[in-house]
C-alpha cells in the first residue's frame, strides 16, 4: 500500500494550526532548535524485516492479518512507515527468512519506496528445512567441526547478498552456549567461537563491518557464548577494526548500567550499532519507550556526548536498528511508536546543556547535574519532532493518519486474515 501526497497533505492541514501553536511556544525555550531540527531529519532508524509480520511467545501467537507474505510485501511495509515518518529508511534482513531471489529487483523496489539496505543478520540460532547439521548444541562454538564450517559458511553467504544489495555490515547473533553445569568446556567453546568469527572476519570486504552481538541468557540459561558486552568486546578486538560491538537494549541481566556500557564502548572505538527495544524483565521485545524512557534518554545522553568527542556523525556514525517482537499490538502500528520514542529521546539528548552539566561535575554539585539532565527530560519535544517531519513531507501524527486511513483493514483485504510472515 501507497500512500497519496494528498493524503499526508490533508492530515496535516487539519493539525497545521495546532501544531504551530505548540512549536512556536516550544521553539522560544529552545536554543539550536533549527539545528536540532536538521539533525532529526538526517536521522534514520532501520525496520527488521522479521518485525513486520506477529511475533509470539512459546505459549501463542496472535495474527492480526494482512502479514507481508514475502520479503517484496515487507519492503512495501517499511516503506509505508517511511512516508509516514520519513524516518524509517533503511531496511534490516535477516537470513534466510528473507533471501533475495533476484537481487536487482529488490534493490529497484527498495529505491522506489527509498530504502537502503542496513546490516545483514545470520541466523545460526535456528535449524533451516534441509539443513546437514544441526545447531541444537551451538554453531559457531560447537564440538563438532563440521558444524561450525557450516555454520561459517552461512555467514559468508549472508555477506554475498549483502553485497548484492548494497549493505556494508553483518550482525552476528549466537544463541550458543549451555543450559547445565558441565555440559560445556568454556575455554573451548570460546576458542571455537572465536577462530569461526576469524574466518567470517577473512571474508568481509574492505569497507564492511561486523557486529558482534550479545545476551546474558535464552535460549540457554546456564552460559551463553557470547553472554555479556565484555565477552563481544573481547572478541571484537581479537578480531580487528572492522569488528565492532552490538548493544540490544533488551540483552541486560535487570537493572543494567546500559549508557556506562556505551559510554565505555564509544571510548574504546568499539560501538557498532543499536538494536531498539524496552524490557520489565529481560528481553522483552517491547515498543522501545514504552518502559523505561528515562533509560533511553540517557543512553542517548551518553551517545551524543560520546560521539561528539569522537568528532563522529550522529546519523551514520552508528547503525541503528528497531529489534522488537509483536504479540498483541499491530506491528506497523507499534513499530511507529518506537521510532517516535527514539527520535524523542534522541531530541531530549540534544538539549542537554553540556557545558553547565560538566561545570557542574567538576564542581561535584549532585544536585545540579541532576536538575540538568531532568530538564532536558521533562521537556516535552513532541512537537520538535513533529516539526522534522512536516519539513520532510512525513505526516504530523503517523499513528492517527495510519488508523484514519485504515491501513491494517486494507492490508487484510489484500492479503487475506491468515497470512503468516517470514522469520519470527
Amino acid at each position: 500500500m501507497r500512500l497519496e501526497k494528498y493524503q499526508i497533505d490533508e492530515h496535516n492541514d487539519k493539525l497545521a494550526q495546532q501544531h504551530k501553536r505548540k512549536f512556536e511556544f516550544l521553539a522560544q525555550d529552545v536554543q539550536g532548535v533549527e539545528e536540532i531540527i536538521q539533525k532529526l531529519i538526517k536521522f534514520q532508524i532501520a525496520i527488521p524485516s522479521w518485525a513486520l509480520g506477529t511475533g509470539g511467545t512459546r505459549f501463542g501467537r496472535f495474527s492480526g492479518g494482512g502479514e507481508p507474505r514475502n520479503l517484496e510485501e515487507k519492503m512495501e511495509d517499511i516503506g509505508l512507515l517511511h512516508q509516514l515518518n520519513q524516518s524509517s529508511g533503511a531496511i534490516s534482513l535477516h537470513i534466510p527468512w528473507d533471501i533475495p531471489e533476484n537481487a536487482a529487483s529488490v534493490k529497484a523496489l527498495a529505491a522506489q519506496y527509498g530504502l537502503k539496505f542496513d546490516a545483514v543478520n545470520s541466523n545460526t540460532f535456528q535449524d533451516q528445512p534441509n539443513q546437514q547439521h544441526s545447531y541444537k548444541f551451538g554453531s559457531l562454538q560447537h564440538v563438532d567441526k563440521a558444524v561450525r564450517k557450516q555454520a561459517i559458511e552461512h555467514n559468508i553467504e549472508v555477506i554475498r547478498h549483502g553485497v548484492e544489495l548494497g549493505s556494508d555490515s553483518l550482525t552476528v547473533w549466537l544463541a550458543d552456549g549451555s543450559s547445565f553445569p558441565g555440559q560445556l568446556n568454556f575455554r573451548n567453546a570460546f576458542n571455537n567461537t572465536l577462530e569461526s568469527l576469524q574466518e567470517i572476519y577473512a571474508a568481509l570486504p574492505d569497507n564492511w563491518k561486523v557486529f558482534v552481538e550479545y545476551k546474558a541468557f535464552e535460549p540457554n540459561f546456564y552460559s551463553m557464548s557470547v553472554g555479556d558486552w565484555g565477552q563481544s568486546l573481547l572478541y571484537a578486538n581479537k578480531l580487528g577494526s572492522k569488528a565492532y560491538t552490538l548493544v540490544d537494549l533488551g540483552h541486560h541481566l535487570p537493572n543494567a548500567n546500559i549508557e556506562q556500557i556505551v559510554a565505555l564502548l564509544l571510548n574504546e572505538g568499539k560501538l557498532g550499532g543499536f538494536h531498539f527495544n524496552d524490557s520489565k524483565y529481560g528481553d522483552d521485545d517491547l515498543t522501545t519507550g514504552s518502559i523505561k524512557p528515562y533509560q533511553l534518554f540517557l543512553i542517548f545522553n551518553e551517545l551524543v556526548e560520546g560521539m561528539d568527542a569522537k568528532g563522529m556523525d550522529h546519523a551514520t556514525g552508528l547503525g541503528w536498528m528497531i529489534d522488537a517482537s509483536h504479540n498483541i499490538k499491530d506491528p506497523l502500528e507499534d513499530l511507529l511508536q518506537s521510532v517516535e520514542a527514539i527520535m524523542m529521546a534522541y531530541t531530549q539528548a540534544l538539549l542537554v546543556d553540556k557545558k553547565a552539566l560538566e561545570q557542574a561535575r567538576l564542581e561535584n554539585d549532585v544536585v545540579r547535574c541532576q536538575e540538568i539532565l531532568q530538564h532536558a527530560f521533562r521537556t516535552d519535544v513532541r512537537a520538535i519532532v513533529a516539526e522534522a517531519r512536516l519539513r520532510s513531507n512525513a505526516a504530523l501524527n503517523p499513528v492517527q493518519l495510519y488508523r484514519d486511513l485504515k491501513v491494517r483493514e486494507s492490508l487484510v483485504a489484500g492479503r487475506g486474515q491468515k497470512t503468516v510472515a517470514t522469520g519470527l
